[in-house]
C-alpha cells in the first residue's frame, strides 16, 4: 500500500514531528555546539515535567474541558516535594494523594452541577496557589535525595529527558488510544451522548479524566523540585499556557475528543526548544513569551490550512 503524504490525515500527523525537526535544525545551525549530548541535555533540562503537565492538560482537554489550575497545581506539588515530602515523608505521599482526590472530586462537580471547566479551574488555580504559600512562604525547601536522583539519571548517547519523554508518549498513547478503557475515556469528549445511551457513566468518565490529570500533575511536580532542588509558590504558573499550547501544537482539538499523546508529547518538547531558540537569537526575556506565541500562532495557521484541506477531502 503506498503512503500518500500529501492525504490531509498525514499531513496533520507529521506536523508535529516536522515542527520540532524544523525547529532542531535551526537551533544547530545558529549553535552548532548545541548539536551535542550536553548541549541537548542542557536546552532539555526541563521538557520531562513540562511534557508530563501538557499530558495531564491534555486528559482534561480529551472530554472537552480545559484546565486552568494545571500550573498551581504543579507549583504546589513542587513545594509539597521540597518540604512535607522531604520532612515526613508520610505526611508527603498522603497529601499528594488527597491532591489526585480532590482532582477528581472537581471533575465531578463539573459534571454534576454542569459548571464551566474553565470557571471552576481557574478558581482552583487560586486555592492551588494559596495552599502552595502557606506551605512554602518564600521560595527554599529541598527535594529529596531520591527524587533527584532519578530526575537526574544520566543516560548514555540519548539525554535521560528524551528517554523519558519517549516512554511516557509511549505508554499513554497504548492505554488511552489502543485500550478499551481509553476507548471509552476518549468517547465521552467525542461523543458524550453516544456513550451515556450506551450505559457507561459520565460522572465515573470524568472523575477518571480529571483524576488522571492530577496523577500526571504531581508527577510533573515532582520531576520540576527534583531537577531544580527547591520549590517556589510560583514556580510553574506558565505550565498553564504551555501545557495547552502543547496539546494544541500536537494535533489536539478543544472539542471532539481528538488528542495525541505522542504529538503532545512532541508539542512540549517543541516549545521547551522554542525557549532555547529565542535565547540564542538574544531575544530579551522580556519578548520570548510573545515570540512563542508568534511561533505558536504559525504553527496554528498551518493546522488551519490542513483541517481545511482534510475537510474538503471528507
Amino acid at each position: 500500500m503506498k503512503l500518500d503524504l500529501t492525504s490531509p490525515r498525514i499531513m496533520r500527523a507529521l506536523l508535529p514531528p516536522v515542527s520540532l525537526a524544523l525547529l532542531l535544525t535551526a537551533i544547530f545551525i545558529i549553535q552548532p555546539r548545541a548539536m551535542s549530548f550536553m548541549g541537548l541535555n542542557l536546552m532539555l533540562n526541563l521538557a520531562l515535567p513540562i511534557a508530563l503537565a501538557t499530558i495531564a492538560q491534555m486528559f482534561i482537554i480529551a472530554i472537552n474541558d480545559i484546565d486552568l489550575s494545571i500550573g498551581s497545581f504543579v507549583s504546589f506539588v513542587a513545594c509539597v516535594g521540597a518540604t512535607l515530602l522531604n520532612d515526613t515523608p508520610v505526611l508527603g505521599v498522603a497529601a499528594l494523594a488527597g491532591c489526585i482526590l480532590v482532582y477528581a472530586l472537581v471533575g465531578a462537580l463539573v459534571q454534576w452541577r454542569n459548571l464551566p471547566s474553565i470557571v471552576v479551574t481557574l478558581g482552583m488555580s487560586f486555592v492551588w496557589l494559596g495552599a502552595a504559600v502557606l506551605i512554602l512562604p518564600s521560595p527554599g525547601g529541598s527535594a529529596p535525595a531520591w527524587l533527584q536522583a532519578i530526575v537526574k539519571f544520566r543516560t548514555p548517547i540519548v539525554p535521560f529527558a528524551l528517554v523519558a519523554s519517549a516512554v511516557l508518549a509511549l505508554a499513554v498513547h497504548l492505554f488511552l488510544m489502543r485500550s478499551s478503557v481509553g476507548t471509552v475515556l476518549r468517547g465521552a469528549g467525542g461523543n458524550p451522548q453516544a456513550m451515556a445511551r450506551a450505559g457507561w457513566s459520565l460522572l465515573k468518565v470524568r472523575m477518571s479524566m480529571y483524576a488522571l490529570a492530577g496523577f500526571f500533575g504531581v508527577l510533573a511536580g515532582l520531576a520540576l523540585v527534583g531537577l531544580t532542588t527547591s520549590a517556589d509558590a510560583n514556580i510553574a504558573l506558565r505550565y498553564t499556557l504551555l501545557s495547552i499550547a502543547g496539546v494544541i501544537l500536537g494535533g489536539g482539538e478543544f472539542t471532539g475528543g481528538r488528542i495525541s499523546p505522542i504529538g503532545a508529547v512532541i508539542g512540549a518538547l517543541t516549545l521547551t526548544l522554542a525557549g532555547s531558540l529565542l535565547a540564542f537569537l538574544r531575544i530579551s526575556p522580556d519578548w520570548q513569551i510573545g515570540a512563542q506565541g508568534a511561533i505558536l500562532i504559525l504553527v496554528l495557521a498551518l493546522r488551519a490550512l490542513v483541517n481545511r484541506a482534510e475537510r474538503k477531502s471528507a
